[in-house]
């Protein structure tokens, strides 16, 4: 949709303040209204998967000759499976206990007042994120779900598959009793559209990204409406000396390349510098192939070298911003540490607060690391893949939290709730 510049602030707050008057009789309505809308939303996904797959192949199409790279692609494309998967997280999500009207705290305060600390839907809540389609139906149906409206910023390359989405979605809760614009999605891909979502307080309730560091950081940076600031994901895999090597082959090749271009995807491997050379040795062969590029300190390097790798196309050496690269991509950097200090050390000052885990057969190193490594989601001898709402049964989830405040780690429909205090009395006045 192409709209004029001057025009663009009044399109965006428009369709904000007719989104937010959506929410109205969503905050009020019965959770089994609420339910019923999310299921009819699961299946119009699947009766109408022919006209979402059709605009996301224009959409790979567009994306693959500008050159997107692997990861990207990978996290833009739609298949049926997908399209499946995503209806199944909308029935797993209306499967759960209702997040609305939960009574959180109950008592009497001295002067009689009965006080009930109840959760109520937040309102309006926008999202914008970049070449994930999949996200606009888990935020819609999230935010149905808790009694909320949302407002939806796709990115430019996934633009037609979101808009898609979201109209088949907002058909199925208009056919379930509630506005359409209860899923209102921003159809321009001009940027001042952000700027604009970003900046409407007491419209906007609360503000989501989900995408690169440029994205998370823009909104972060210039929002004046409150954020819920979801992370880019830097994940470590640490091999203790102790390590089982298939195990930890295993758990690195499945974090590393089961889906590169996912944020719970292996970006930073850690070893030991005890078990370095016979690890690396079996390791790195493996890596190779599965086509994954290595970006290694000294040390690693030298064990490459001397099992014949090629320097630049089986291994690079490594350079101070590989530590704190996001790869979404076959690649992955790797360093030999002192112990497991050096390792946690390592992890808390480069790592994204996302995902890190540890194999060990040390129980003591295992609770260490689980204790002292500063993340939303911390693993002992298990994949780094499993950060997810589904996995973690929460249904579909909105987003993986790598701050400290209201949601960390993968958050779903609890965290789309905040509270009111009740207050029932018989005549009380304050002296």
């Amino acid at each position: 949709m192409e709209i004029a510049q001057n025009d663009i602030a009044a399109y965006v707050e428009e369709l904000a303040r007719t989104a937010k008057e959506a929410s109205r009789p969503l905050g009020f309505a019965s959770d089994e209204a609420r339910c019923a809308a999310v299921r009819a939303m699961a299946g119009a996904l699947r009766e109408r998967a022919d006209e979402i797959l059709a605009a996301n192949a224009q959409d790979m199409d567009v994306a693959r000759a500008s050159g997107i790279n692997a990861g990207l692609l990978d996290r833009l494309l739609l298949t049926s499976e997908r399209i499946e998967g995503m209806a199944a997280g909308l029935e797993s999500l209306a499967a759960l206990p209702d997040p609305v009207g939960r009574v959180l705290e109950h008592r009497t305060i001295d002067c009689g007042l009965d006080l009930t600390k109840v959760s109520v839907p937040l309102g309006l809540v926008a999202m914008v994120y970049e070449a994930r389609p999949n996200v606009t139906a888990d935020a819609a149906g999230i935010c149905i779900r808790t009694g909320n409206a949302c407002i939806l910023r796709g990115g430019s390359i996934a633009q037609r598959s979101c808009a898609a989405i979201a109209h088949v979605l907002a058909d199925a809760v208009e056919a379930s009793g509630f506005p359409r614009e209860a899923v209102s999605i921003i159809e321009t891909t001009d940027r001042a559209a952000t700027g604009v979502l970003m900046g409407l307080r007491g419209i906007v309730d609360v503000l989501i990204p989900r995408g690169g560091a440029g994205l998370i950081e823009r909104c972060v940076r210039e929002a004046s409406v409150p954020v819920i600031e979801t992370g880019t994901g830097n994940c470590h895999i640490y091999v203790h000396e102790s390590a089982d090597f298939e195990r930890a082959k295993d758990i690195i090749v499945n974090a590393k390349t089961q889906r590169v271009g996912v944020c719970n995807a292996a970006e930073s491997l850690l070893v030991d510098e005890r078990i370095a050379n016979p690890f690396l040795t079996e390791m790195l062969p493996v890596l190779r192939a599965h086509d994954v590029l290595v970006h290694g300190d000294a040390a690693t390097c030298d064990i490459a070298r001397g099992l014949g790798l090629a320097e630049g196309a089986d291994f690079v050496p490594a350079t101070e911003d590989d530590w704190g690269r996001e790869y979404l991509a076959l690649e992955i950097s790797v360093k030999v540490v002192s112990g497991i200090g050096e390792a946690i050390a390592h992890i808390n000052r480069y790592g994204t607060h996302h995902s890190e885990a540890i194999v060990a057969a040390d129980e003591a190193a295992c609770e260490r690391f689980l204790t002292e490594v500063d993340a939303s989601s911390v693993y002992a001898n298990a994949s780094t893949r499993f950060t997810d709402g589904g996995e973690f049964g929460l249904g579909a989830e909105i987003g993986i939290s790598t701050q400290k405040l209201h949601a960390r780690g993968p958050f779903a429909a609890e965290a789309l709730t905040t509270y009111k205090y009740e207050i029932r009395g018989t005549g009380q006045v304050r002296p």
